[in-house]
């Protein structure tokens, strides 16, 4: 079997073990249900009592007290040992951490049964005579534990790298002391043909109201509204309308302009420079960007400091990385 098969096996067998057990209870459930007897919608546990009714003289049951907040040293509580090997409650979070999507939305509570199952299952399977300490799996412990330490220190990097005063202080240069550009507010009257726009480009001009024409004339969807598109900025615009838009001075009337959608008459209403958006708008951008380069500094540091020797491509032929079939040894 090549590994990337036996990978997949392993995925798939692990998914389907936790899928079989999870399954088991809610089978059980469907069908336990069958058997129970009711009364007036009341479901009747063993002593034939219902269970939505209290029953004659009994106490009203105290309520739960609240559960004490769990503590690192939680991780360490032992919830199956198999073959001598402990399986805790650190290894069921990490394990439940790497389950596909769909199983992430499982209550905890439904999910734990065969959580346990499964991590006790795969030990027992990792404690039998079958399960060889390959070099595929010396090597990707050895990835994986490289990775995670690297995720890690890089985590910590970009949680000490933001401060209020360096957010504050690229807000300000970035979008405050930047031009924003101007902003465009038009109007237009689309048409199927040139000589139509024509016609409408002279009415306009002879003093016919805009917004009048749009209303009548109109084909396009801003028709209703007299025509009015709004406020937009560059580029916003097919490239011949923006073009024209930009060319015109407040009140001016020009067309007729063809793209794609027609022949268009366009009146520049007015213009206005845009404002720099509010910082909470942009902080997640800034506080990324910051990030990012506090972890490439960091790392380009590191780098420097640490003796790293690195071979010249071709000193090993590159084709032997397809070679995977050399991992099962």
């Amino acid at each position: 079997m090549s590994k990337t098969t036996q990978g997949r096996v392993t995925l798939t067998l692990s998914t389907a073990l936790l899928a079989l057990t999870l399954a088991m209870p809610a089978a059980a459930e469907s069908a336990g249900q069958g058997e129970e007897t009711t009364t007036e919608g009341h479901s009747m546990d063993a002593t034939g009592q219902g269970s939505g009714m209290m029953a004659e003289g009994a106490a009203a049951e105290e309520p739960a007290e609240e559960a004490a907040p769990f503590t690192a040293e939680d991780l360490g509580r032992v919830v199956a040992t198999v073959g001598g090997t402990d399986i805790t409650v650190g290894h069921m979070m990490v394990a439940k951490a790497s389950l596909p999507q769909q199983y992430q939305q499982i209550p905890d509570a439904q999910l734990w049964d065969g959580l346990l199952q499964q991590l006790i299952q795969q030990e027992v399977l990792s404690q039998s005579k079958d399960a060889e300490e390959t070099d595929l799996v010396r090597l990707s412990m050895e990835n994986e534990r490289r990775s995670l330490l690297a995720a890690v220190a890089i985590t910590t990097v970009a949680d000490r790298a933001v401060t209020e005063e360096e957010v504050l202080a690229i807000y300000q240069r970035d979008y405050v002391d930047v031009e924003q550009g101007k902003e465009y507010n038009a109007s237009h009257i689309l048409l199927e043909t040139k000589e139509a726009a024509e016609e409408v480009l002279a009415e306009v001009k002879g003093g016919a109201d805009f917004a009048t024409v749009a209303r009548e004339k109109s084909t396009g969807p801003s028709g209703p509204n007299g025509g009015s598109l709004g406020w937009f900025g560059a580029g916003m615009m097919v490239e011949p309308f923006q073009v024209a838009v930009e060319s015109l001075a407040p009140g001016d009337v020009t067309g007729p302009v063809e793209t794609q959608f027609g022949w268009h008459v366009i009146k520049l209403n007015e213009t206005r420079t845009q404002e720099a958006p509010e910082l909470e708008t942009v902080r997640a951008e800034i506080v990324q960007q910051i990030q990012q380069d506090k972890v490439e500094e960091h790392i380009d540091s590191l780098m420097r400091q640490m003796d790293v020797t690195r071979m010249p491509q071709g000193t090993v032929d590159p084709s032997i990385l397809s070679e995977t079939q050399l991992l099962e040894n």
